[in-house]
């Protein structure tokens, strides 16, 4: 999957917690989201003042628009793994984190058709 399949379909299952995510398709739309959030920085930097707070709610804003298809496609993701979507909540730690991050790296593992159902 490349980068505009990836953003396509992550953004068509905005909030879909069913079914799979490749490694491709999780990592191509992680990194969209970085650049879409680094972008919405660069214009509340350039143009509002550094002590306007009206440039924090742009960020703010576009972080509030991929935070539901970011968990989505990270769900889908550890599904493609063989592990619940729950596993995210251990990103709430520190060394939970770590792990989650190493397991949306593992390549694909099939165990049957547990989490195979599209919507």
């Amino acid at each position: 999957m490349n980068f505009g399949q990836s953003i396509s379909t992550c953004m068509s299952k905005y909030a879909t917690f069913k079914g799979r995510a490749s490694r491709s398709e999780y990592w191509w739309f992680f990194l969209f989201t970085v650049l879409i959030g680094w972008g919405a920085e660069i214009v509340a930097a350039i143009a509002y003042a550094d002590l306007d707070p009206t440039g924090e709610i742009l960020s703010l804003m576009v972080s509030l628009v991929f935070i539901l298809p970011g968990i989505a496609a990270g769900t889908r993701r550890l599904h493609d793994i063989g592990k619940s979507g729950w596993w995210q909540l251990l990103y709430l730690t520190i060394i939970g984190g770590i792990l989650v991050i190493v397991w949306l790296a593992t390549d694909t593992k099939s165990d049957g058709d547990k989490y195979n159902t599209e919507t």
